[in-house]
């Protein structure tokens, strides 16, 4: 094990169980949920400088314009995917790993979809640490998905598209669904269910993410 891994995540289980005792007091109902938000140890998805606000129920910057989500908000979508019972799970936006991290304890096949670079590289580092041995990454404009690995059970968008895009949708099969934020200024988590042909969406909640953009940076 690490040093960084063997840092204060690891050692303070008070610290952890502190976090998901304010989780469960926001709304969060999963036990397995929770159970794994106090295993992934955050802290090693941030910088060192940063890693004493790592059980803070907050986001934090990461580099590159790119945030680690709040954990409310990644037990949130976790919760809500969770509830669908998915084994393929599709994430748009690998970002520092920590949302790939807790999917990859909770669903059999995960794909990730990063368009920057670094940030995969350091992913990928991060969870080989772990041993996230059924988590597939890829080098791509997420807002396109991965159509040559759907159709997927759940899609989990961690960055917020101004609409969601048409040929993501496509990527679901029948009865799957995908969670994502929508919008610009204003944003609301949405759930979107695949029937056939027919798309039925669900507003949720407020929320607030980086946006979703395009392109790819090397």
């Amino acid at each position: 094990m690490t040093a960084q891994l063997q840092g204060i995540g690891m050692t303070s289980r008070r610290t952890r169980m502190r976090l998901v005792q304010r989780l469960r007091e926001a709304g969060i109902e999963s036990d397995r949920v929770l159970d794994v938000l106090g295993e992934v140890p955050r802290h090693i998805f941030l910088d060192e400088a940063l890693s004493h606000r790592a059980y803070e129920d907050t986001s934090l910057p990461i580099g590159y314009g790119q945030t680690l989500s709040q954990p409310y908000i990644v037990a949130r979508m976790t919760e809500l995917m969770l509830a669908h019972e998915p084994e393929r799970v599709l994430e748009l936006g690998t970002g520092s790993g920590y949302q790939t991290a807790v999917l990859a304890r909770l669903f059999d096949e995960i794909y990730s979809v990063e368009r920057i670079k670094p940030l995969q590289d350091r992913a990928r580092d991060r969870l080989r640490q772990l041993h996230a041995r059924n988590v597939l990454l890829k080098h791509a404009d997420g807002g396109m998905g991965w159509p040559d690995r759907g159709p997927f059970d759940g899609i989990i968008v961690t960055a917020a598209p101004v609409e969601i895009p048409q040929e993501l949708l496509m990527q679901l099969r029948d009865g799957g669904v995908l969670i994502a934020p929508v919008g610009e200024e204003d944003q609301i988590l949405v759930e979107v269910t695949r029937r056939g042909d027919r798309f039925d969406h669900k507003e949720l909640e407020p929320v607030h993410f980086v946006p979703l953009l395009g392109g790819v940076v090397r």
